[in-house]
């Protein structure tokens, strides 16, 4: 299969003797992603999936569930005991140094780091070194095809439609002196999902004022408060479309029911000029065909909120990549919550979300993804926004 020919490619490159693919009751979704195990296929049992760089792939399975791997190449060896699955495992790797496996040292990236520390160290006790399969992994599960791409890219201009088509129900409602609260205002953009048929993992932001300041913020029906003449608000929004496969969109904009202040208009230049920095970049080096790591994309736009002052209220990531799940398995933009150093790669998609955040006060976060074609060109998906949002 050209996977795993693809797979040998890396790990010659890499230097490292095999890749040992590893699951238990679906704790490794990375692992189950890159040998396309149906997701109704019951894996209640222990498996392996050896590439070794050279030689044929091997396959380790229980004998109650024997057919799990049967699509793939290989020879199958089957256990029985926990006895015989150590035995086994020792006999995979004989003879390696180094093998990769979806593990992160000290957990530094842990959307990588999916298998349990009792079965590295099994592996360790055969005397060999585990590496982390986090360098090249995202070459399989965070590249798009050409329709997940567009899927993507379809989502985004929905989701741009349905915000900018809320600013307008707000301000309607706003000016009709009809009470509105963030719950309602969310539970509006929920129904505007079903009629674009688009799906979510969960309801959109919706906050006002202070409540802006808290990023993962969420009105509840009975916690909820009022949207009125002057308030700051912030909107939130990410959904899919519902074929199987399909990419999420990510997207945040901000407005002011009134005039902005002075301060709100000071705090989304800073932002919106962040937001550039990171996305200049990014663009910057894919036309020069260079590598651009994650870790670098974040500190592009962090530079620019610290620099301005306001570096202690930027306290999340300036992006993360996106899949089929919103936050996906490929480089994220961050050199905050965890040192990405790996590359932003061509047909992946990610979002550039900076943000200033003062308690007591508000929030600002602008949002849009971008989608790197296979080809290098990056295409800013969502809308941008440039101005506040004003509701009159």
């Amino acid at each position: 299969m050209f996977k795993i020919d693809q797979a040998k490619g890396y790990l010659k490159e890499m230097g490292i003797d095999g890749w040992l693919l590893y699951d238990f009751h679906q704790n490794n979704p990375l692992a189950h992603q890159f040998l396309e195990i149906p997701s109704h296929t019951l894996t209640s049992r222990r498996f392996f999936y050896w590439i070794p760089v050279q030689g044929e792939p091997v396959k380790l399975v229980h004998a109650i569930e024997s057919h799990v791997l049967d699509r793939w190449p290989g020879e199958k060896r089957v256990y029985l005991s926990w006895q015989s699955l150590q035995e086994a495992v020792g006999k995979l790797v004989k003879g390696s140094r180094r093998v990769a496996m979806e593990y992160s040292p000290k957990n530094s990236i842990p959307y990588a780091s999916r298998v349990d520390a009792g079965t590295v160290d099994l592996v360790r006790s055969f005397g060999v070194e585990v590496v982390s399969s986090a360098p090249f992994l995202p070459h399989f599960t965070a590249v798009l095809t050409e329709e997940q791409g567009q899927s993507h890219i379809r989502a985004g201009k929905a989701l741009d439609r349905i915000v900018e088509d809320t600013w307008g129900w707000i301000a309607k409602r706003l000016k009709g002196k009809e009470g509105i609260t963030e719950y309602e205002v969310q539970q509006k953009i929920l129904a505007d999902f079903a009629v674009a048929e688009l799906i979510t993992d969960s309801p959109p932001i919706v906050s006002v004022n202070a409540h802006s300041a808290d990023p993962h913020y969420a009105p509840q029906r009975r916690e909820s408060s009022p949207v009125q003449r002057g308030d700051w608000i912030l909107i939130d929004l990410w959904a899919k479309e519902r074929h199987p496969g399909s990419i999420f969109g990510d997207i945040t904009r901000v407005g002011v029911a009134g005039s902005p202040s002075d301060k709100q208009q000071e705090v989304f230049h800073i932002v919106r000029e962040a937001q550039v920095a990171a996305t200049e970049l990014i663009k910057t080096r894919f036309a020069e065909k260079k590598i651009v790591m994650g870790w670098e994309a974040d500190e592009a736009a962090r530079s620019v909120i610290r620099e301005a002052g306001y570096g202690e209220y930027f306290i999340h990531r300036t992006g993360h990549n996106i899949g089929v799940e919103l936050h996906g398995s490929g480089a994220h933009l961050d050199d905050l919550e965890m040192h990405d150093d790996r590359p932003l790669l061509a047909g992946t998609c990610f979002s550039v979300e900076p943000g200033i955040y003062l308690p007591e006060e508000f929030g600002v976060r602008l949002e849009y993804d971008l989608y790197v074609h296979p080809d290098g060109q990056v295409e800013i998906v969502g809308g941008k926004q440039d101005a506040i949002a004003i509701l009159d």
